[in-house]
């Protein structure tokens, strides 16, 4: 049997080393005049020890086993290109809805309340960052 946990502390400690070898790819400098690679390299090495600590605790506990459920990945995957395409030939508006309600089917429990309020709030975001940073996205 796979233990998932172990899956997922690996899965975590192999990013970590991912992003931290391509960090080291920059000038790290100091912690007095901080270079580029820094940020990245010290997030990574956060990253490292808690899949580190996530390993050592999947060990204490009982396994649990692994499941791929290929119906909700494939429904997560398919809101994600719908939201792209809606945003592109529709409005960006109209593609967090899609998404939302879209992605809610991989679920047990559908809750239209629930999706409305994820989407305005989804909404309300993007309206933000539109506004706040001015970047180009076409919301309506």
């Amino acid at each position: 049997m796979i233990n998932r946990n172990i899956i997922r502390a690996l899965f975590v400690i192999a990013v970590a080393l991912a992003f931290g070898i391509g960090a080291l790819r920059y000038n790290l400098g100091t912690l007095a005049k901080a270079g580029p690679g820094l940020f990245p390299f010290t997030v990574s090495l956060v990253l490292g020890a808690m899949g580190l600590i996530s390993l050592f605790r999947a060990k204490l506990v009982d396994p649990v086993p692994m499941s791929f459920p290929l119906k909700g990945i494939s429904v997560i995957l398919l809101s994600f290109f719908g939201f792209a395409a809606v945003s592109q030939y529709v409005n960006m508006i109209a593609g967090i809805v899609f998404l939302v309600f879209m992605s809610s089917l991989a679920g047990s429990t559908i809750s239209i309340s629930r999706n409305v309020k994820i989407s305005v709030g989804l909404i309300i975001l993007a309206v933000l960052l539109k506004n706040l940073f001015n970047l180009n996205l076409p919301l309506i």
